[in-house]
């Protein structure tokens, strides 16, 4: 198991980035909508809206937050709707019964909104039971202990797989693995090998990666302190810590383009090695009380052409805090 904090030089060294001060790693998108693209020669044939962080809890009126942002993606005529996981405000913590309120409220959202649509789903730290066995009050032997619980309402044979939309190949990864009472950013040597063997298998189809935790940020670097005179310490819990043999094998794989992940509920991009890293901020923003930093309540619109180009936009849906 790798060590839980990365330095900074460390983080950017494994990438070759060790040159390169935050300016070059990553645009930090405002707080009014922004997009961004690479060169086109087709046009769109694929719509795919990436909303995630949703956070939805029976407080603050997320519930409703949660239609008004399904209503707004409706309204924009998506192809495809994936979550990026953390679709339910805490069950990493929290006992059966507060667990149990918060999917449900989740898992008639889409119907109660009337979207009918594709949705497809990504697990987040936050989707897991029970890991922290004293707050949640579990054993760890329950049926729908860890991530059963979340894959059963999802409908979700394996907590990583693939499928194939219009001329795009899409993998959706589990970065979330146990540390402890904890969890770190990780994909298991099993889910590399797969992630290998189906990257190997599709080629011919531009791909786009999804993942809860970000393979790589940068944006966790500002709110933190200079504490030791090797620089800051990542968290093992805000990027996956083997993100160097996946940064190589993304980089290998010329058909990939794209990487989407959620988690630190802010919108960036890093292009690297011709794949382009992007988080989109949360639906919830700051857990349904505004802002997060530079950050308002929001969701990724991704047009998608054939030839493996893209537009990516971050799009606010309107709402506004509620006590």
């Amino acid at each position: 198991m790798p060590n839980p904090n990365l330095s900074r030089r460390d983080a950017l060294s494994a990438l070759g980035l060790g040159t390169l001060g935050l300016g070059g790693l990553a645009s930090l998108t405002p707080r009014a909508a922004a997009s961004t693209s690479t060169a086109s020669t087709t046009a769109a044939s694929l719509r795919m809206v990436h909303m995630t962080d949703i956070h939805v809890q029976p407080e603050r009126k997320a519930y409703d937050g949660l239609l008004a942002c399904i209503n707004h993606i409706a309204s924009k005529k998506p192809d495809v709707v994936i979550t990026g996981g953390d679709l339910i405000m805490d069950g990493f913590e929290s006992t059966e019964r507060r667990t149990t309120e918060q999917w449900d409220l989740f898992m008639r959202s889409f119907k109660e909104a009337g979207y009918t649509g594709d949705v497809r789903h990504t697990l987040g730290n936050h989707d897991i039971w029970g890991w922290n066995k004293k707050k949640s009050e579990t054993r760890g032997d329950e049926a729908k202990w860890g991530k059963r619980w979340a894959m059963d309402n999802l409908h979700m044979e394996s907590a990583w797989h693939a499928f194939d939309k219009g001329a795009w190949h899409f993998v959706i990864l589990d970065s979330v693995q146990p540390n402890g009472d904890g969890y770190m950013g990780r994909l298991q040597d099993e889910q590399f090998e797969w992630l290998t063997a189906d990257l190997a298998a599709n080629r011919a189809r531009p791909t786009c990666i999804v993942s809860h935790v970000p393979i790589v940020t940068a944006t966790t670097l500002i709110d933190m302190k200079d504490k030791t005179a090797d620089g800051w310490k990542v968290s093992a819990g805000l990027m996956l810590t083997d993100m160097a043999r996946i940064i190589r094998l993304l980089g290998d794989n010329p058909q990939v383009k794209l990487a989407l992940s959620g988690h630190i509920h802010r919108n960036e991009r890093l292009d690297y090695r011709g794949v382009s890293y992007i988080c989109d901020g949360a639906v919830s923003a700051a857990w349904w009380k505004g802002a997060h930093h530079e950050c308002n309540e929001g969701y990724g619109i991704l047009d998608l052409n054939d030839d493996g180009s893209f537009t990516h936009t971050y799009t606010a849906y309107g709402w506004k805090a509620q006590p």
